[in-house]
């Protein structure tokens, strides 16, 4: 893998932002420090510019019932940065792909082909339902496989005709578009039924952080049912210039966490049906024990107790950060998508400190 393979994205806190970490959804409870900065477009702005600035390549928009709607706030984000891409997330079977197709393509037409889209199956049924969708898990999973091959024919300017078990579509097509930019298709999920849609429609898996010895063992499986499948890895990052001072924040943390806040999301994790999720939760199993929390070599899973989704953080000097993810890009990860707290600090640390010393391990 080239150091020009290697992608680095950065996380956009669309529902607040603090030095904690806070909760995703509107039904997860969001301290006062996790939500200091309040998530107002004077704000987001800041961030997104630190993160074009550091170099980042594109910011993810997370989707969720406590979340914006990603599609309104990139576009008012586009007219004010100019290099930086769009990861953006939605919830597969809640619109048309047709209708999904028209929003791409117009948000790559008008903001100059800055578009990469993340296509979310939703993993808590009770949040699914909040949303009109009554599916079980396998056939969420089986609705967004027909959701992403018609959007995609349709990206790449084809007449799509589709009827299967969950869509049907007659002659769709995008009227008028010009095909200058490829959108590149990202999905995450971690039961079978998600790694087999993976393997059939996605550019890039994204993964959640986890040890090194299961993300290998990940990426070898879906690898092996399809060699051009990328995969990327989304982590927090509390990276310092030395290795005390990024445990000391990391403790900091830990301190501040409420109980009640830990329990209330344990439970509600294990009511998910989420694997992915479960994967996460296995990893410190709801336990504040700070000996517990280091799963692997400057891998803390202290995150996971308060915020769904992603829940690990590299913990260590800026040398020692590099080294982790440069540890993940040589079992195959060629993007990292990056998030840490408060995002606007953290964007310019992770990229003046931390991307150069990966750029120069992936060199060598």
């Amino acid at each position: 893998m080239s150091e020009s393979s290697l992608l680095l994205h950065w996380f956009l806190p669309t529902g607040g932002d603090g030095r904690d970490p806070g909760g995703v959804t509107a039904v997860q409870a969001r301290s006062e420090a996790a939500t200091r900065r309040p998530a107002d477009i004077g704000y987001l702005t800041q961030v997104a510019r630190a993160a074009e600035y550091a170099g980042f390549a594109s910011l993810l928009t997370p989707v969720g019932l406590g979340c914006v709607d990603p599609w309104i706030l990139t576009s008012a984000l586009a007219q004010h940065t100019d290099r930086i891409g769009f990861l953006v997330a939605f919830r597969a079977g809640l619109a048309s792909p047709t209708l999904l197709a028209q929003q791409a393509d117009a948000f790559r037409r008008f903001a100059g082909g800055r578009l990469r889209l993340n296509i979310v199956t939703g993993g808590d049924p009770a949040e699914q339902r909040a949303y009109g969708d009554h599916l079980d898990h396998d056939a969420r999973y089986a609705r967004t496989d027909e959701l992403m091959s018609v959007l995609r024919d349709l990206l790449d300017g084809k007449r799509v005709d589709h009827e299967g078990a969950h869509l049907r579509i007659e002659n769709a097509r995008l009227t008028g578009a010009a095909i200058r930019h490829p959108v590149p298709l990202y999905f995450g999920g971690a039961s079978p039924a998600a790694e087999d849609v993976a393997v059939r429609r996605a550019d890039v898996q994204l993964l959640w952080g986890e040890p090194p010895a299961a993300i290998a063992a990940r990426i070898g499986r879906l690898r092996a049912r399809r060699s051009s499948l990328r995969f990327g890895i989304r982590l927090h990052v509390i990276s310092r210039d030395t290795a005390d001072e990024a445990w000391g924040e990391a403790a900091r943390i830990l301190a501040g966490l409420d109980p009640e806040a830990v329990r209330a999301t344990q439970e509600r994790f294990a009511r998910m049906d989420s694997t992915g999720q479960a994967r996460m939760t296995a990893l410190h199993a709801g336990s504040t024990d700070a000996g517990r929390l280091t799963v692997s070599p400057n891998l803390w899973a202290g995150i996971g107790l308060v915020r769904e989704g992603a829940g690990t953080a590299l913990v260590g000097s800026h040398d020692e950060v590099a080294a982790r993810l440069d540890e993940y890009r040589r079992l195959g990860a060629e993007e990292f998508v990056l998030s840490g707290y408060p995002h606007l600090e953290e964007a310019f640390r992770v990229g003046e400190e931390v991307a150069p010393r990966l750029r120069a391990l992936a060199a060598e």
